[in-house]
Protein backbone atom coordinates (compact mmCIF):
# COMPACT_ATOMS: atom_id res chain seq x y z
CA UNK A 1 0.00 0.00 0.00
CA UNK A 2 1.64 3.74 -1.00
CA UNK A 3 1.76 6.21 2.13
CA UNK A 4 -1.20 7.47 3.11
CA UNK A 5 0.40 11.16 2.57
CA UNK A 6 0.42 10.57 -0.91
CA UNK A 7 -3.30 9.15 -0.55
CA UNK A 8 -5.49 9.81 -3.93
CA UNK A 9 -8.72 9.90 -3.75
CA UNK A 10 -10.63 8.84 -7.24
CA UNK A 11 -14.47 8.72 -7.55
CA UNK A 12 -16.02 6.01 -9.89
CA UNK A 13 -19.61 6.83 -11.30
CA UNK A 14 -20.43 3.43 -12.88
CA UNK A 15 -23.75 3.63 -15.31
CA UNK A 16 -26.09 1.72 -13.91
CA UNK A 17 -26.06 -1.51 -16.27
CA UNK A 18 -24.38 -4.75 -16.23
CA UNK A 19 -21.94 -4.43 -18.53
CA UNK A 20 -20.99 -1.13 -17.38
CA UNK A 21 -21.48 -1.76 -13.49
CA UNK A 22 -19.56 -5.31 -12.82
CA UNK A 23 -16.15 -3.86 -14.86
CA UNK A 24 -15.85 -0.11 -13.03
CA UNK A 25 -16.45 -2.02 -9.45
CA UNK A 26 -13.90 -4.23 -10.64
CA UNK A 27 -11.56 -1.33 -11.45
CA UNK A 28 -12.36 0.56 -8.48
CA UNK A 29 -11.05 -2.24 -5.71
CA UNK A 30 -7.92 -2.54 -8.31
CA UNK A 31 -7.80 1.42 -7.46
CA UNK A 32 -7.56 0.73 -4.07
CA UNK A 33 -5.51 -1.98 -4.04
CA UNK A 34 -2.46 0.18 -5.08
CA UNK A 35 -3.38 2.21 -2.23
CA UNK A 36 -5.96 4.50 -3.63
CA UNK A 37 -9.05 5.83 -1.65
CA UNK A 38 -11.57 4.62 -3.94
CA UNK A 39 -15.61 6.16 -3.97
CA UNK A 40 -18.35 4.42 -6.09
CA UNK A 41 -21.43 6.25 -6.61
CA UNK A 42 -24.19 4.34 -7.04
CA UNK A 43 -28.26 4.01 -6.09
CA UNK A 44 -28.79 1.72 -2.83
CA UNK A 45 -30.83 -0.46 -5.45
CA UNK A 46 -27.37 -1.24 -7.63
CA UNK A 47 -25.00 -0.96 -4.49
CA UNK A 48 -26.81 -4.24 -2.92
CA UNK A 49 -25.06 -6.01 -6.09
CA UNK A 50 -21.97 -5.35 -4.68
CA UNK A 51 -21.98 -4.21 -1.42
CA UNK A 52 -20.81 -7.46 0.13
CA UNK A 53 -17.58 -7.96 -2.35
CA UNK A 54 -16.65 -4.18 -1.28
CA UNK A 55 -16.78 -4.75 2.44
CA UNK A 56 -14.41 -8.30 2.42
CA UNK A 57 -12.02 -5.73 0.44
CA UNK A 58 -12.89 -3.01 3.50
CA UNK A 59 -11.80 -6.11 5.58
CA UNK A 60 -8.86 -6.59 3.78
CA UNK A 61 -7.45 -3.21 4.45
CA UNK A 62 -8.92 -1.69 1.07
CA UNK A 63 -9.72 2.05 1.49
CA UNK A 64 -13.04 1.96 -1.08
CA UNK A 65 -16.34 2.25 -0.03
CA UNK A 66 -19.46 3.20 -1.57
CA UNK A 67 -22.19 6.51 -1.63
CA UNK A 68 -25.54 6.33 -2.55
CA UNK A 69 -28.21 8.43 -3.84
CA UNK A 70 -31.88 7.70 -5.14
CA UNK A 71 -32.85 6.76 -8.63
CA UNK A 72 -35.43 9.42 -9.83
CA UNK A 73 -37.55 6.90 -11.40
CA UNK A 74 -40.64 9.03 -10.98
CA UNK A 75 -39.12 12.13 -12.15
CA UNK A 76 -38.60 10.58 -15.62
CA UNK A 77 -41.47 8.61 -15.72
CA UNK A 78 -40.13 5.19 -14.19
CA UNK A 79 -41.88 2.41 -11.88
CA UNK A 80 -40.29 2.35 -8.93
CA UNK A 81 -37.26 0.23 -8.56
CA UNK A 82 -36.31 0.30 -12.34
CA UNK A 83 -32.58 1.61 -11.29
CA UNK A 84 -30.67 -0.09 -13.71
CA UNK A 85 -30.74 -0.64 -17.60
CA UNK A 86 -31.57 -4.56 -17.79
CA UNK A 87 -35.03 -3.22 -16.00
CA UNK A 88 -36.19 -1.48 -19.03
CA UNK A 89 -38.25 -3.59 -21.28
CA UNK A 90 -38.81 -1.20 -24.07
CA UNK A 91 -36.88 1.66 -26.24
CA UNK A 92 -39.17 4.76 -24.61
CA UNK A 93 -38.17 3.06 -21.27
CA UNK A 94 -34.71 3.09 -22.07
CA UNK A 95 -34.77 6.38 -23.44
CA UNK A 96 -36.20 7.55 -20.18
CA UNK A 97 -33.60 5.85 -17.77
CA UNK A 98 -31.05 7.33 -20.10
CA UNK A 99 -32.65 10.78 -19.43
CA UNK A 100 -32.28 10.41 -15.59
CA UNK A 101 -28.62 9.85 -15.62
CA UNK A 102 -28.58 13.64 -16.14
CA UNK A 103 -30.12 13.91 -13.01
CA UNK A 104 -27.48 13.01 -10.78
CA UNK A 105 -25.23 16.00 -11.36
CA UNK A 106 -26.48 17.42 -8.68
CA UNK A 107 -26.15 14.96 -6.14
CA UNK A 108 -22.77 14.10 -7.92
CA UNK A 109 -21.65 17.64 -7.16
CA UNK A 110 -22.99 18.00 -3.84
CA UNK A 111 -20.45 14.69 -2.72
CA UNK A 112 -17.51 16.18 -4.68
CA UNK A 113 -17.83 19.12 -2.37
CA UNK A 114 -17.76 16.91 0.65
CA UNK A 115 -15.39 14.82 -0.01
CA UNK A 116 -12.75 16.40 -2.87
CA UNK A 117 -11.55 13.84 -4.62
CA UNK A 118 -8.61 14.37 -6.88
CA UNK A 119 -10.40 12.71 -10.10
CA UNK A 120 -13.58 11.28 -11.13
CA UNK A 121 -13.82 7.79 -13.56
CA UNK A 122 -17.49 8.36 -14.97
CA UNK A 123 -19.40 5.80 -17.68
CA UNK A 124 -19.88 7.51 -20.92
CA UNK A 125 -23.54 8.14 -20.01
CA UNK A 126 -22.80 10.71 -17.82
CA UNK A 127 -21.43 13.20 -20.87
CA UNK A 128 -21.91 16.46 -18.12
CA UNK A 129 -19.65 14.98 -15.49
CA UNK A 130 -16.83 16.82 -17.74
CA UNK A 131 -18.55 19.68 -16.48
CA UNK A 132 -18.63 18.70 -12.77
CA UNK A 133 -14.96 17.90 -13.08
CA UNK A 134 -13.77 21.25 -15.30
CA UNK A 135 -15.29 23.22 -12.42
CA UNK A 136 -13.26 21.53 -9.21
CA UNK A 137 -10.55 21.72 -11.81
CA UNK A 138 -9.67 17.67 -11.70
CA UNK A 139 -9.30 15.35 -14.69
CA UNK A 140 -12.11 13.20 -15.50
CA UNK A 141 -11.45 9.63 -17.14
CA UNK A 142 -14.31 8.38 -19.65
CA UNK A 143 -14.99 4.29 -19.14
CA UNK A 144 -16.64 3.26 -21.95
CA UNK A 145 -17.44 0.00 -21.03
CA UNK A 146 -15.88 -1.82 -24.43
CA UNK A 147 -12.59 -2.17 -25.90
CA UNK A 148 -10.31 -0.24 -28.26
CA UNK A 149 -10.69 -1.67 -31.53
CA UNK A 150 -15.45 -0.90 -31.17
CA UNK A 151 -13.85 2.47 -30.32
CA UNK A 152 -11.23 3.11 -33.10
CA UNK A 153 -14.07 1.28 -35.53
CA UNK A 154 -17.01 3.62 -33.88
CA UNK A 155 -14.90 6.49 -34.58
CA UNK A 156 -13.74 5.95 -38.53
CA UNK A 157 -17.68 5.26 -38.92
CA UNK A 158 -19.04 8.42 -37.35
CA UNK A 159 -15.94 10.49 -39.24
CA UNK A 160 -15.65 9.15 -42.77
CA UNK A 161 -19.39 7.63 -43.07
CA UNK A 162 -18.50 4.69 -45.24
CA UNK A 163 -21.82 3.26 -45.45
CA UNK A 164 -23.30 5.91 -47.15
CA UNK A 165 -21.22 5.04 -49.79
CA UNK A 166 -23.49 1.36 -50.19
CA UNK A 167 -26.58 1.14 -52.30
CA UNK A 168 -28.17 -1.65 -50.19
CA UNK A 169 -28.74 -2.61 -46.05
CA UNK A 170 -26.21 -5.71 -46.71
CA UNK A 171 -24.05 -4.71 -49.31
CA UNK A 172 -20.17 -4.78 -47.25
CA UNK A 173 -18.08 -1.81 -47.22
CA UNK A 174 -14.13 -1.82 -45.33
CA UNK A 175 -14.17 0.37 -42.28
CA UNK A 176 -11.57 3.24 -43.43
CA UNK A 177 -8.00 3.82 -41.56
CA UNK A 178 -8.10 1.09 -39.66
CA UNK A 179 -5.04 -1.06 -38.75
CA UNK A 180 -6.86 -4.65 -40.29
CA UNK A 181 -9.54 -4.87 -42.79
CA UNK A 182 -12.93 -4.92 -41.01
CA UNK A 183 -15.60 -5.15 -43.62
CA UNK A 184 -19.21 -4.34 -42.51
CA UNK A 185 -22.58 -3.73 -43.71
CA UNK A 186 -25.05 -0.96 -42.62
CA UNK A 187 -27.67 -3.34 -41.15
CA UNK A 188 -25.16 -4.15 -38.93
CA UNK A 189 -24.84 -0.92 -37.59
CA UNK A 190 -26.75 0.65 -34.26
CA UNK A 191 -29.69 2.89 -35.78
CA UNK A 192 -28.46 6.06 -34.24
CA UNK A 193 -24.91 5.75 -35.70
CA UNK A 194 -26.14 4.96 -39.62
CA UNK A 195 -29.82 7.39 -39.94
CA UNK A 196 -29.11 10.15 -41.37
CA UNK A 197 -32.03 11.51 -39.76
CA UNK A 198 -32.68 12.96 -36.20
CA UNK A 199 -33.45 10.39 -33.50
CA UNK A 200 -34.56 10.43 -29.77
CA UNK A 201 -31.21 9.33 -29.14
CA UNK A 202 -28.77 11.93 -31.85
CA UNK A 203 -28.45 14.87 -29.09
CA UNK A 204 -27.28 12.89 -25.70
CA UNK A 205 -24.68 10.78 -29.19
CA UNK A 206 -23.48 14.17 -29.67
CA UNK A 207 -23.38 15.05 -25.71
CA UNK A 208 -21.66 11.46 -25.61
CA UNK A 209 -18.80 13.03 -28.47
CA UNK A 210 -18.47 15.79 -26.91
CA UNK A 211 -17.00 14.88 -23.80
CA UNK A 212 -14.69 12.08 -25.04
CA UNK A 213 -13.28 14.71 -27.03
CA UNK A 214 -12.51 17.16 -23.69
CA UNK A 215 -11.60 13.88 -21.45
CA UNK A 216 -8.73 13.34 -19.28
CA UNK A 217 -8.46 10.18 -21.40
CA UNK A 218 -10.01 6.83 -21.32
CA UNK A 219 -9.61 3.86 -19.01
CA UNK A 220 -10.26 0.51 -20.97
CA UNK A 221 -11.12 -2.81 -19.93
CA UNK A 222 -8.59 -4.16 -22.17
CA UNK A 223 -4.98 -5.75 -22.26
CA UNK A 224 -2.11 -4.51 -25.23
CA UNK A 225 -1.19 -8.03 -26.42
CA UNK A 226 -5.82 -8.40 -27.36
CA UNK A 227 -5.85 -5.41 -29.74
CA UNK A 228 -1.86 -3.77 -29.48
CA UNK A 229 -2.39 -2.19 -32.95
CA UNK A 230 -5.72 -0.12 -31.72
CA UNK A 231 -4.25 1.11 -28.39
CA UNK A 232 -1.72 2.77 -30.67
CA UNK A 233 -4.35 3.89 -33.09
CA UNK A 234 -6.15 4.96 -30.35
CA UNK A 235 -3.72 7.44 -29.48
CA UNK A 236 -2.04 8.63 -32.40
CA UNK A 237 -5.34 8.50 -34.91
CA UNK A 238 -8.26 8.92 -32.99
CA UNK A 239 -5.93 10.95 -30.46
CA UNK A 240 -6.84 10.53 -27.31
CA UNK A 241 -5.30 9.16 -24.05
CA UNK A 242 -6.05 5.91 -23.38
CA UNK A 243 -4.85 3.62 -20.61
CA UNK A 244 -5.82 -0.33 -20.67
CA UNK A 245 -5.94 -1.83 -17.30
CA UNK A 246 -7.72 -5.25 -18.13
CA UNK A 247 -9.13 -7.63 -17.65
CA UNK A 248 -10.44 -6.31 -14.72
CA UNK A 249 -12.48 -9.72 -14.06
CA UNK A 250 -8.71 -11.21 -12.84
CA UNK A 251 -9.21 -9.22 -9.56
CA UNK A 252 -12.07 -11.53 -8.42
CA UNK A 253 -9.49 -14.12 -6.97
CA UNK A 254 -11.76 -16.63 -4.94
CA UNK A 255 -14.56 -18.73 -5.68
CA UNK A 256 -16.79 -16.43 -3.72
CA UNK A 257 -15.81 -13.06 -5.37
CA UNK A 258 -16.45 -14.84 -8.43
CA UNK A 259 -19.96 -16.47 -7.93
CA UNK A 260 -20.99 -12.92 -6.35
CA UNK A 261 -19.56 -10.91 -8.93
CA UNK A 262 -22.34 -8.28 -9.96
CA UNK A 263 -25.13 -9.87 -7.98
CA UNK A 264 -25.37 -12.98 -5.95
CA UNK A 265 -26.49 -15.31 -8.78
CA UNK A 266 -29.95 -17.05 -9.04
CA UNK A 267 -28.23 -20.46 -9.19
CA UNK A 268 -26.37 -22.50 -6.68
CA UNK A 269 -22.85 -22.52 -7.42
CA UNK A 270 -22.07 -25.36 -5.71
CA UNK A 271 -24.42 -27.74 -7.85
CA UNK A 272 -23.13 -25.88 -10.71
CA UNK A 273 -19.26 -26.81 -9.72
CA UNK A 274 -20.03 -30.51 -8.59
CA UNK A 275 -21.98 -30.81 -11.98
CA UNK A 276 -18.55 -29.23 -13.92
CA UNK A 277 -16.64 -31.75 -11.92
CA UNK A 278 -18.12 -34.75 -13.43
CA UNK A 279 -17.42 -33.91 -16.60
CA UNK A 280 -13.98 -33.87 -18.68
CA UNK A 281 -11.84 -31.20 -19.97
CA UNK A 282 -12.83 -28.80 -22.24
CA UNK A 283 -15.77 -31.21 -22.65
CA UNK A 284 -18.52 -28.72 -22.24
CA UNK A 285 -20.19 -25.28 -24.45
CA UNK A 286 -21.32 -22.57 -22.09
CA UNK A 287 -24.17 -20.52 -23.95
CA UNK A 288 -25.43 -17.13 -22.23
CA UNK A 289 -26.15 -14.03 -24.12
CA UNK A 290 -25.75 -11.27 -21.11
CA UNK A 291 -27.96 -9.74 -19.24
CA UNK A 292 -29.71 -7.45 -21.89
CA UNK A 293 -30.81 -9.59 -24.30
CA UNK A 294 -34.25 -10.59 -24.34
CA UNK A 295 -35.20 -13.58 -27.29
CA UNK A 296 -38.54 -14.45 -28.10
CA UNK A 297 -39.97 -17.93 -27.17
CA UNK A 298 -39.49 -18.96 -30.62
CA UNK A 299 -35.88 -18.39 -30.67
CA UNK A 300 -35.71 -20.13 -27.28
CA UNK A 301 -36.71 -23.40 -29.05
CA UNK A 302 -34.22 -22.77 -31.87
CA UNK A 303 -31.57 -22.92 -29.62
CA UNK A 304 -32.73 -25.93 -27.45
CA UNK A 305 -33.45 -28.04 -30.43
CA UNK A 306 -29.99 -27.17 -31.80
CA UNK A 307 -28.43 -27.97 -28.68
CA UNK A 308 -30.30 -31.60 -28.67
CA UNK A 309 -28.69 -32.44 -32.12
CA UNK A 310 -25.37 -31.46 -31.39
CA UNK A 311 -24.65 -34.15 -28.67
CA UNK A 312 -22.70 -31.68 -26.72
CA UNK A 313 -22.67 -31.23 -22.92
CA UNK A 314 -23.64 -27.90 -21.90
CA UNK A 315 -24.65 -25.28 -19.63
CA UNK A 316 -27.26 -22.44 -20.92
CA UNK A 317 -27.82 -19.59 -18.87
CA UNK A 318 -31.72 -18.98 -20.05
CA UNK A 319 -32.96 -14.91 -19.19
CA UNK A 320 -36.20 -14.66 -17.87
CA UNK A 321 -38.55 -13.27 -20.23
CA UNK A 322 -41.46 -10.77 -18.37
CA UNK A 323 -42.38 -9.18 -22.05
CA UNK A 324 -43.82 -11.56 -23.71
CA UNK A 325 -45.39 -15.06 -23.21
CA UNK A 326 -44.63 -17.69 -20.51
CA UNK A 327 -41.21 -18.69 -20.01
CA UNK A 328 -41.51 -22.00 -20.18
CA UNK A 329 -43.72 -22.56 -23.11
CA UNK A 330 -40.85 -22.41 -26.01
CA UNK A 331 -39.50 -25.40 -23.91
CA UNK A 332 -39.74 -28.91 -25.81
CA UNK A 333 -41.91 -31.53 -24.03
CA UNK A 334 -39.23 -33.58 -21.87
CA UNK A 335 -36.30 -31.43 -22.69
CA UNK A 336 -34.72 -31.05 -19.08
CA UNK A 337 -35.21 -34.65 -18.28
CA UNK A 338 -33.92 -36.16 -21.65
CA UNK A 339 -31.01 -34.19 -21.72
CA UNK A 340 -30.40 -34.90 -17.51
CA UNK A 341 -26.80 -35.36 -17.21
CA UNK A 342 -26.02 -34.04 -20.53
CA UNK A 343 -27.45 -30.21 -19.95
CA UNK A 344 -27.48 -28.33 -17.29
CA UNK A 345 -30.51 -25.10 -18.00
CA UNK A 346 -29.46 -22.04 -15.42
CA UNK A 347 -32.68 -19.68 -15.65
CA UNK A 348 -32.08 -16.23 -14.70
CA UNK A 349 -28.18 -14.75 -13.34
CA UNK A 350 -25.35 -17.21 -13.18
CA UNK A 351 -21.80 -16.82 -11.79
CA UNK A 352 -19.96 -16.71 -15.52
CA UNK A 353 -16.64 -16.18 -14.61
CA UNK A 354 -17.40 -19.39 -12.22
CA UNK A 355 -17.97 -21.67 -14.99
CA UNK A 356 -15.56 -20.04 -17.42
CA UNK A 357 -12.90 -20.61 -15.63
CA UNK A 358 -13.28 -24.26 -14.71
CA UNK A 359 -11.69 -26.85 -16.83
CA UNK A 360 -14.79 -28.92 -18.03
CA UNK A 361 -15.91 -25.31 -20.34
CA UNK A 362 -14.26 -26.04 -24.25
CA UNK A 363 -16.50 -23.30 -25.58
CA UNK A 364 -18.79 -20.17 -25.11
CA UNK A 365 -21.49 -19.08 -27.14
CA UNK A 366 -22.03 -15.10 -26.72
CA UNK A 367 -23.33 -12.41 -27.59
CA UNK A 368 -20.10 -10.82 -28.09
CA UNK A 369 -20.84 -8.13 -25.16
CA UNK A 370 -17.48 -6.84 -24.50
CA UNK A 371 -17.33 -8.04 -20.85
CA UNK A 372 -18.00 -11.50 -21.86
CA UNK A 373 -15.80 -11.57 -25.03
CA UNK A 374 -12.78 -10.74 -22.19
CA UNK A 375 -14.11 -12.83 -19.38
CA UNK A 376 -14.22 -15.86 -22.54
CA UNK A 377 -10.89 -14.71 -23.57
CA UNK A 378 -9.44 -14.62 -19.91
CA UNK A 379 -10.62 -18.18 -19.78
CA UNK A 380 -8.45 -19.55 -22.67
CA UNK A 381 -11.74 -20.65 -24.38
CA UNK A 382 -12.84 -19.76 -28.33
CA UNK A 383 -16.87 -18.61 -28.98
CA UNK A 384 -19.22 -19.15 -30.89
CA UNK A 385 -20.03 -15.33 -31.78
CA UNK A 386 -23.83 -14.03 -31.80
CA UNK A 387 -23.86 -10.32 -31.93
CA UNK A 388 -27.47 -8.41 -31.39
CA UNK A 389 -26.56 -4.67 -30.82
CA UNK A 390 -24.80 -2.29 -29.26
CA UNK A 391 -21.27 -2.35 -30.40
CA UNK A 392 -21.05 -6.05 -30.56
CA UNK A 393 -20.52 -6.45 -34.76
CA UNK A 394 -17.24 -4.66 -34.35
CA UNK A 395 -16.35 -7.04 -31.49
CA UNK A 396 -17.29 -10.11 -33.58
CA UNK A 397 -14.67 -8.99 -36.11
CA UNK A 398 -11.91 -9.03 -33.38
CA UNK A 399 -13.07 -12.86 -32.91
CA UNK A 400 -13.15 -13.98 -35.70
CA UNK A 401 -11.12 -11.72 -38.40
CA UNK A 402 -8.12 -10.74 -36.04
CA UNK A 403 -7.55 -13.32 -32.90
CA UNK A 404 -9.41 -16.13 -34.94
CA UNK A 405 -11.22 -17.49 -32.18
CA UNK A 406 -14.88 -17.43 -33.40
CA UNK A 407 -17.00 -19.12 -35.41
CA UNK A 408 -19.85 -16.88 -36.62
CA UNK A 409 -23.27 -18.58 -35.91
CA UNK A 410 -24.60 -16.19 -38.81
CA UNK A 411 -26.07 -13.64 -37.06
CA UNK A 412 -26.48 -10.51 -39.92
CA UNK A 413 -28.75 -7.04 -38.61
CA UNK A 414 -28.40 -5.50 -35.24
CA UNK A 415 -31.83 -5.68 -33.04
CA UNK A 416 -32.71 -3.41 -30.57
CA UNK A 417 -33.06 -5.73 -27.24
CA UNK A 418 -36.60 -6.12 -27.07
CA UNK A 419 -36.85 -7.85 -30.58
CA UNK A 420 -38.72 -10.96 -30.85
CA UNK A 421 -37.97 -11.45 -34.96
CA UNK A 422 -36.46 -15.27 -35.21
CA UNK A 423 -33.39 -14.59 -37.06
CA UNK A 424 -31.12 -18.26 -36.39
CA UNK A 425 -32.53 -21.60 -37.07
CA UNK A 426 -31.01 -24.40 -35.38
CA UNK A 427 -29.12 -25.80 -37.99
CA UNK A 428 -27.09 -22.91 -38.10
CA UNK A 429 -26.68 -22.99 -34.42
CA UNK A 430 -25.86 -26.37 -34.68
CA UNK A 431 -23.17 -26.21 -37.20
CA UNK A 432 -21.26 -23.24 -35.37
CA UNK A 433 -21.43 -25.72 -31.95
CA UNK A 434 -19.85 -28.28 -33.72
CA UNK A 435 -17.35 -26.53 -35.71
CA UNK A 436 -16.10 -24.77 -32.26
CA UNK A 437 -15.91 -27.87 -30.20
CA UNK A 438 -15.20 -31.05 -32.63
CA UNK A 439 -12.48 -31.72 -35.14
CA UNK A 440 -8.82 -30.23 -35.86
CA UNK A 441 -9.88 -26.17 -36.42
CA UNK A 442 -11.32 -26.74 -32.86
CA UNK A 443 -8.14 -27.58 -31.84
CA UNK A 444 -5.94 -25.12 -33.44
CA UNK A 445 -8.74 -21.99 -31.97
CA UNK A 446 -8.80 -23.59 -28.77
CA UNK A 447 -5.32 -23.70 -28.57
CA UNK A 448 -4.67 -19.54 -29.61
CA UNK A 449 -7.43 -19.40 -27.18
CA UNK A 450 -5.28 -20.63 -24.74
CA UNK A 451 -2.45 -18.79 -25.18
CA UNK A 452 -4.42 -15.19 -25.38
CA UNK A 453 -5.44 -16.86 -21.98
CA UNK A 454 -1.98 -16.96 -20.64
CA UNK A 455 -1.29 -13.81 -21.92
CA UNK A 456 -4.54 -12.15 -20.34
CA UNK A 457 -3.07 -13.59 -16.87
CA UNK A 458 0.34 -12.12 -17.46
CA UNK A 459 -0.89 -8.60 -18.01
CA UNK A 460 -2.38 -7.67 -14.81
CA UNK A 461 0.83 -9.23 -12.98
CA UNK A 462 3.81 -7.12 -11.73
CA UNK A 463 5.19 -5.94 -14.84
CA UNK A 464 2.63 -6.77 -16.88
CA UNK A 465 1.09 -4.50 -19.78
CA UNK A 466 -1.95 -3.72 -17.43
CA UNK A 467 -0.23 -3.55 -14.33
CA UNK A 468 2.33 -1.62 -15.58
CA UNK A 469 -0.42 1.13 -17.81
CA UNK A 470 -2.34 1.31 -14.39
CA UNK A 471 0.43 2.36 -12.30
CA UNK A 472 1.48 4.93 -15.04
CA UNK A 473 -2.02 6.23 -14.71
CA UNK A 474 -1.77 6.74 -10.58
CA UNK A 475 1.52 8.06 -11.02
CA UNK A 476 0.34 10.74 -13.69
CA UNK A 477 -2.76 11.42 -11.34
CA UNK A 478 -0.37 12.05 -8.29
CA UNK A 479 1.89 14.02 -10.19
CA UNK A 480 -1.17 16.50 -11.01
CA UNK A 481 -2.44 16.15 -7.20
CA UNK A 482 0.91 17.22 -6.23
CA UNK A 483 1.42 20.14 -8.75
CA UNK A 484 -1.78 22.01 -7.98
CA UNK A 485 -1.66 21.51 -4.04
Amino acid sequence: MEKRSDHLHVYFLPMMAPGHMIPLVDMARQFARHGVKATIITTPLNASKFSKTIQRDRELGSDISIRTTEFPCKEVGLPEGCENLASTTSSEMTLKFIKALYLFQQPLEKFMEEDHPDCLVAGTFFPWTVDAAAKRDIPRLVFNGTGLLPLCAYHSVMEHKPHLNVESETEEFIIPGLPDTIKMSRQQLSDHLKDEKETPMTEIVKDIMRAEMTSYGAIVNSFYELEQNYVKHYREVVGRKAWHVGPVSLCNKDNEDKAQRGQDSSFCEKQCLDWLNSKEPKSVIYICFGSMSIFSSAQLLEIAMALEASDQQFIWVVKENKTNEKQDKWMPEGFEEKLKGRGLIIKGWAPQVLILDHDAIGGFVTHCGWNSLLEGVTAGVPMVTWPLSAEQFFNEKLLIDILKIGVPVGAQSWSQRTDSRVTINRENIQRAVTKLMVGQEADEMRSRATALGNSAKRAVEKGGSSENSLVSLLEELRKRKSSSN
